[in-house]
């Protein structure tokens, strides 16, 4: 799962509990048993014997529960020649333990009547099963068996390596954007580890070593580098129980310091091609802008992270959105399609980006110069009073939807302690967005979209080959 996100998916996550915090505010002066209940219901917060942590959110509205094992360890982490190994290590964990057979581990979840996991990102690895309440422990038991007693045979790495480079060739070799998206990132950052993708480079992974995993294991599949995180119908002190028995006595060590990987300052603007099969043209900028890196004393970055989120959603938030309006839907249609994202928060530095298809008769320059005038329309004009109480009316109704999902509740807690963010960042994203205003949108429109800034990257679309056939997913991949 590759870092970059929609928009929308954006608001979701970075959308917080404070509509419910603001709701019981004004309740729990009425009565303590309301106080009391507001309580039980914020994630909690353990640190178990050997210094792992333990999050834990109830949820009693259904009897299930989600058991997560979250590593601060990704693609971030690699180092050259060795790229894609957070995440064949990610499949090698279901490969078997001492007590536990290859495949085993996901029929005993099945059994349960449960379902599981896992995913790779840039900035973490996360394992998890969604399972009835009273199969929690379980599945904790089997998902601390394989954390720290994980083995297999060099054979059976040589077959999965084989799967993951399949699912390299089908998921971005023979798709247009994403190969375009790949080479993107791989010009944009110089130093940081951003530049490599996640599923790796083809030549790493055809060098890739059964011993390359074995250390990364070794390194970073420490309980001082995880966290369990657990939401569901279960109480706090029950779940910590479980958690001292099956991962508070795992055997720790020092955790290695991480080297920083500062991006030098871009002396100009980037440009690249990428010729590959495909029906249209597709466009897709990069613009280097700051990270939230705190919730609690914000300075001015972290406002202007919050602002250009903001400017993201005013530009293509909905159908009424900017983008939408002046570039889709008008009698000068100039883009086919037009969209905006940017990255708020994560383990390295964040990009807002700008993509879209132009129109029939419209070039990809004329669809630069669209998009990049309504950056500075902005930077111009500013926005509306109407526009910014849609955005931050949008956000806080997100996190109604985001809330009725266990699994979402758990992977936005999970996310926020592996990227080094206090668990209410949510709750003080709210607050702060309150804040945001007219000026700060239009400051950061003028701020951060030069040249100097931005990488932009083009699709040349090149003819099919008629006797192409898909490729079948290969056995064995997990997501």
């Amino acid at each position: 799962m590759r870092k970059r996100v929609l928009c929308a998916w954006l608001l979701a996550l970075s959308a917080s509990s404070s509509v419910y915090a603001e709701q019981t505010t004004t309740m729990t002066t009425t009565t303590p048993a309301v106080t009391a209940a507001v309580q039980e219901l914020a994630p909690h917060v353990f640190t178990l014997k050997n210094g792992m942590q333990l999050i834990v959110k109830p949820d009693h509205r259904a009897p299930t529960a989600v058991h997560m094992l979250w590593l601060r360890v990704g693609a971030i982490d690699e180092v050259s020649g060795t790229t894609g190994v957070a995440h064949v290590l990610e499949h090698m964990m279901f490969k078997g333990t001492p007590t536990v057979k290859i495949g085993e581990f996901s029929r005993r979840v099945a059994a349960l009547g449960g379902e599981d996991n896992a995913f790779t990102s840039d900035d973490y690895t996360a394992y998890y099963q969604q399972i009835p309440k009273d199969k929690l422990e379980e599945v904790m038991k089997l998902q601390a068996d394989s954390f720290v007693n994980n083995q297999w045979p060099d054979d059976e790495f040589k077959r999965e390596l084989d799967v993951v480079k399949e699912e390299r060739r089908m998921r971005t070799d023979d798709q247009p954007r994403s190969l375009l998206y790949e080479q993107l990132m791989a010009a944009t950052y110089n130093v940081n580890p951003y530049r490599n993708p996640v599923i790796g480079w083809m030549n790493d992974l055809d060098n890739l070593t059964a011993d390359d995993a074995r250390a990364f294991y070794k390194q970073w599949y420490n309980p001082l580098n995880a966290a369990v995180v657990i939401a569901g119908d279960i109480k706090p002190d029950d779940a910590l129980v479980l958690a001292e028995k099956y991962y508070g006595s795992l055997a720790t060590h020092p955790v290695q310091p991480r080297k920083p990987a500062i991006e030098p300052p871009q002396l100009g603007i980037k440009r690249l091609e990428v010729k590959a099969p495909a029906d249209q043209a597709y466009l897709l900028m990069a613009f280097k802008v700051p990270q939230l890196t705190s919730v609690d004393q914000p300075k001015d970055n972290d406002w202007d992270a919050l602002a250009l989120t903001v400017l993201s959603a005013i530009m293509d938030g909905n159908d009424g959105a900017r983008f939408e309006r002046a570039l889709i839907n008008n009698e000068q249609r100039i883009a086919d399609s037009a969209s905006t994202s940017n990255g708020l928060y994560g383990r390295g530095p964040q990009l807002f980006f700008m993509e879209g298809v132009p129109a029939k008769g419209k070039t990809v320059a004329d669809l630069e110069a669209a998009l990049r005038g309504q950056i500075k329309r902005v930077a111009d004009e500013g926005v509306t009073e109407a526009e910014l109480n849609r955005v931050k009316t949008q956000w806080i109704a997100s996190e109604i939807y985001q809330r009725d999902s266990v699994f979402s509740q758990a992977n936005d807690l999970g996310a926020l302690w592996a990227i080094g963010l206090p668990l209410e960042t949510k709750d003080k994203l709210i607050e702060m967005l309150r804040k945001i205003t007219i000026d700060q949108v239009k400051a950061v429109a003028n701020k951060y979209f030069g040249d100097d800034q931005l990488t932009l990257a083009v699709l040349n679309p090149q003819p099919r080959d008629p006797n192409a056939k898909p490729r079948t997913p290969p056995a064995g991949l997990r997501h």
